[in-house]
């Protein structure tokens, strides 16, 4: 609320200032005042966005399967897809959960960054309830890595090669290194992460 009155009184004085400058013939520097206005209104407007994001700074795209807890209990979902060099939203919005979980699949060079918390893939687009009988339901039984966002509101993991290197960083400033932190995830395990890539797995925040 705050924010929104400093920016509608900015505005108002802005404005004041584009017509005295019509009235004073000073076209240009009218134009430059409304244009200013028109992008304070237009960045004012536009609702902060928090996401949880995969960066992939590898050479190879990569697919990203997403593990977490929904009210129907626990779901699997993917594929997001990372070309190099860029990012993957895999979940929009602000973040309502501490732990998530991740399955990343490095589609070019092979291998894949996974945890020991068990849970459902298949290579088509999937959504998939349950953590349990994954073989005799027609689905891949794979680990899924945890992460831990602090109870931040957005989170991005940066992917790192070669090693292949799984380095977790929140929006806030600070680096700490993520420990396991023994949460129960979906098959009670721990969240230890081993890369069947022959890379290892770390993660700062």
């Amino acid at each position: 609320m705050v924010w929104s009155l400093t920016c509608a009184s900015l505005l108002a004085q802005l404005l004041s200032s584009v017509v005295t400058a019509l009235l004073t013939k000073h076209l240009r520097l009218a134009l430059a005042l409304l244009g200013f206005a028109l992008t304070a209104l237009v960045v004012s407007a536009a609702p902060a966005r928090a996401d949880f994001r995969v960066c992939n700074q590898t050479s190879d795209q990569v697919s990203i399967a997403l593990g977490y807890l929904s009210p129907k209990g626990w779901e699997s979902e993917g594929w997001w897809v990372a070309p190099a060099g860029k990012c993957a939203v895999v979940y929009q919005g602000s973040l309502k959960q501490r732990f998530y979980y991740v399955y990343i699949a490095d589609d070019i060079g092979g291998g894949s960054w996974q945890g020991s918390n068990s849970m459902c893939i298949r290579d088509e687009n999937f959504t998939i309830l349950g953590t349990n009988d994954c073989l005799a339901r027609g689905y891949e039984k794979t680990g899924f890595y945890e992460v831990d966002t602090q109870n931040k509101p957005e989170w991005t993991m940066q992917l790192t090669p070669n090693p292949k290197v799984m380095a977790q960083a929140s929006s806030e400033a600070g680096d700490t290194t993520q420990n396991d932190t023994g949460a129960s995830g979906p098959d009670d395990t721990g969240a230890g992460g081993t890369d069947d890539g022959g890379g290892d797995m770390g993660g700062t925040d």
